[in-house]
């Protein structure tokens, strides 16, 4: 078991790692559109990227769902088959957002083991995310 400490130096560690193994300007937080973020996450549990959409006006929230999600065919057939949608997901934190996410389960940023195997899904599939989001921004901000 990891203290708070130990466990931040691990993560710090990692996120070090995957920027130099994969070193690339990432879209992110700057996505010009204040609502919609893409996202990595690795935790104790599983590693996942995601396009989230959160906004304190549910009306704008449900907006940007929708319009990604009139997108749902194109974004599953030409850039991520396996992508998972949500409209209500809840974060450990308690905020709910609406999710666009791939996630690869049974993984531990402690087992540095894993972290190949991270790296690789999280840069191939961010990559896809990225591409499809910087594609189809133009409608999705109209």
């Amino acid at each position: 078991m990891f203290n708070k400490e130990d466990s931040k130096k691990i993560r710090e560690e990692f996120w070090t790692s995957f920027g130099k193994s994969y070193p690339h300007k990432w879209v992110l937080y700057n996505t010009g559109i204040k609502e919609v973020q893409l996202k990595f996450t690795f935790n104790t549990d599983f590693a996942q990227v995601s396009l989230d959409i959160f906004s304190i006006d549910e009306v704008i929230q449900e907006y940007y769902f929708e319009k990604i999600y009139a997108l749902k065919t194109i974004l599953k057939e030409e850039y991520l088959q396996n992508i998972a949608i949500e409209d209500h997901y809840l974060l450990p934190e308690g905020k709910e957002v609406s999710k666009f996410y791939l996630q690869l389960d049974s993984v531990n940023i402690h087992n540095k083991n894993h972290w190949p195997q991270v790296f690789e899904f999280l840069n191939n599939n961010m990559e896809k995310l990225e591409a499809f989001f910087v594609e189809y921004k133009d409608y999705i901000e109209e």
